[in-house]
């Protein structure tokens, strides 16, 4: 929805630098900036950003792009956010094309931001003076620093207290944004009302819906904002905005049930927790946090009803799960849950009870073993039924078959067998349970094709360099293959990309990804289009999402340490551009001679390859085409 010509300027105007160094400290080293990678744990610094080619690249892990592909990776933002997050570094106001919604609308959520933020410093200049809530606060043990990190504020016991800072009350903006309630009898008030109340953050940091904890023994205990445009509670979590950065710190995320545990955490210095917002964990919530570690502990309380939410927890991550990722279940004595706990026991103890967490696959198997009797056929026939709808939706192949071999192992039964007995229970289950039911598996065992994952936000179905959940490949050992004169054309394209108007674009090979690749860019060209401003990085931007995106990056990220003499990179393109001249004419000549032998040439044939011969021998002789 946003025009790409903005997105060009927006480019041009930043500097990948200083975009960068706002979240992670560069070191100058010739001509690049250098840093310890922030996407992989690493004690060397291999992650670089060229500020000439306005690209970032870690040769550790492969990850590489521009600033706004920085932006995506590091703070877990779709494009859209990070080009509007970006656009406000420097005072940009973003514009839509005219298919995006239409301005109403997007006035219409600027004015319920508006009255969030509004509503949120009104609570907290309530807290100070709210002497009831400051002894509740403390009671729990929290500083004045952590209430104010977490913008804690206190909503006062009065019917209508948000008059005092939105003189028309009644505007229709405060029942949108759930601030007001309007009874049957027409009469309005405030949805909060003596409680502590918590601000929820989306992930650029704006106020979208606040949750309110009760002073008292009144009910409910918690409230939250009903769903609004800016607020919906299976997308969210509480305090993910503030605890990116000790995500990628600690390497993983900890999610519990209660915004109230999270903070209490935070003022214990564990600071990489969330929670979800009144709803159990949904694939949403775990596609949000896999953007931001490959780890994620679920904490909950060791009872029943503790052990309910993280089975809902994992039968909701199962399509989300990745081979690259780890989602483990930690379960607190019965007698805590995670306040009480790291109070009782301190922060040491509840981090290596969070590395010791139990993986998501063993959860599986001793919960599944523990509802049947296994030393009976048929319990363990019963125990192979039960998994077959849930191992079936696992996304990841690798962790599908070992945890397809710890059934076998378990129900004493072979692999094979336990694989047709899952083929054969999801064949039956829909004649046998209606057109109504749901399907007990999405897939063969043995296919290892992965479940379909839930909707991402604004982000492209699959990884690419860049984005989390992308796998780089080894490096190869040797030296690497020369590229083809296609390849050495888009090399230097990339570094000069002006140079893509000298290429006649008919001579071109469309034969490799790298040779389309190089004709989209010079279609580009031909259009119009002026040539991006913003250096390699804004190059590859243009091309997000097309089917020539991970050819480029993939080309930029090779030639992201690579420095030419000019005179050196003109004469390597004049080169290529005869090498490719002189491919056209040889295969217009094989083909000729091919005719000649089945059907022979007549007069206009053959004196067509006389001159072909002729323009060939011209062109022998030229320099080579150089390996870059």
């Amino acid at each position: 929805m946003i025009p790409q010509s903005f997105v060009q300027e927006l480019l041009s105007r930043v500097d990948i630098v200083d975009v960068i160094e706002r979240y992670v400290p560069l070191k100058k080293s010739g001509a690049n900036y250098f840093a310890c990678c922030p996407f992989h744990g690493e004690k060397s610094a291999s992650f670089s950003v060229s500020p000439s080619k306005q690209f970032y690249h870690c040769f550790g892990c492969g990850v590489h792009g521009s600033a706004v592909g920085f932006l995506m990776e590091y703070s877990g933002l779709g494009f859209v956010d990070a080009v509007k997050e970006l656009a406000s570094q420097v005072g940009l106001q973003v514009p839509d094309d005219g298919r995006a919604a239409n301005p109403a609308q997007d006035g219409a959520s600027e004015r319920l931001f508006e009255a969030m933020a509004t509503a949120a410093r009104f609570y907290r200049d309530q807290l100070k003076p709210a002497r009831q809530a400051i002894d509740y606060l403390k009671r729990r043990g929290l500083s004045g620093q952590v209430a104010a990190r977490f913008g804690l504020g206190y909503a006062p016991d009065e019917w209508q207290a948000l008059e005092k800072v939105f003189p028309d009350y009644q505007s229709k903006t405060l029942a949108d944004a759930g601030l007001v309630i309007d009874n049957d009898q027409g009469r309005r008030y405030d949805r909060f009302r003596n409680r502590i109340i918590f601000p929820i953050h989306d992930r650029r940091g704006r106020i979208i819906a606040f949750g309110g904890r009760v002073l008292d023994k009144g009910e409910p205990k918690y409230l939250n904002s009903p769903e609004t445009p800016l607020f919906e509670k299976g997308r969210e979590l509480y305090g993910l905005f503030l605890a990116q950065k000790a995500i990628r710190d600690a390497g993983f995320a900890v999610v519990v049930e209660g915004y109230m545990d999270v903070v209490a955490l935070a003022q214990f210095g564990i600071e990489n927790a969330v929670a979800t917002l009144g709803t159990a964990t949904t694939p949403q919530h775990v596609h949000t946090l896999l953007r931001q570690t490959d780890r994620i502990v679920f904490c909950f309380d060791g009872d029943a009803a503790g052990r309910r939410a993280a089975w809902r927890a994992l039968e909701n991550a199962l399509e989300s799960l990745r081979d690259d990722a780890t989602l483990a279940f930690l379960f607190l004595p019965t007698e805590h849950d995670p306040d009480s706990f790291v109070r009782a026991e301190g922060a040491d103890a509840f981090h290596k009870a969070a590395l010791a967490a139990t993986p998501l696959a063993r959860f599986l198997i001793q919960e599944l073993s523990g509802r049947h009797a296994l030393d009976s056929a048929e319990g363990r026939a019963a125990f192979v039924h039960e998994a077959a709808p849930l191992v079936t939706r696992i996304a990841a192949p690798l962790l599908k078959l070992q945890v397809v071999k710890s059934v076998a192992e378990t129900a004493g039964m072979t692999q094979g067998e336990v694989e047709y007995a899952f083929e054969q229970l999801a064949a039956s289950a829909p004649r046998r349970r209606g057109a109504d039911a749901q399907p007990a598996a999405r897939a063969p065992v043995e296919s290892g094709a992965a479940s379909p994952a839930a909707p991402r936000e604004d982000r492209p179905a699959r990884a690419r360099p860049g984005q989390r959940g992308f796998t780089p490949r080894p490096r190869p050992s040797g030296r690497r293959k020369p590229p083809s004169t296609a390849g050495t054309l888009l090399r230097l394209v990339l570094q000069h990309p002006t140079w893509a108007a000298r290429l006649p674009v008919d001579l071109v090979p469309g034969d490799s990804p790298e040779g389309l690749a190089l004709i989209a860019i010079i279609d580009l060209l031909s259009l119009g289009e002026p040539v991006p401003a913003g250096g390699l990085g804004a190059l590859i931007e243009r091309f997000r999402d097309t089917p020539h995106g991970d050819t480029l990056s993939r080309v930029a990220a090779e030639l992201v340490d690579a420095e030419f003499d000019e005179a050196v990179v003109e004469t390597l393109f004049d080169d290529a551009l005869r090498k490719l001249h002189a491919d056209s004419v040889g295969n217009e000549i094989a083909a000729l001679l091919q005719q000649d032998r089945e059907q022979g040439l007549d007069a206009a044939g053959r004196h067509r390859l006389s001159e072909l011969l002729l323009e060939k021998r011209n062109l022998v002789g030229g320099s080579k085409v150089s390996d870059l």
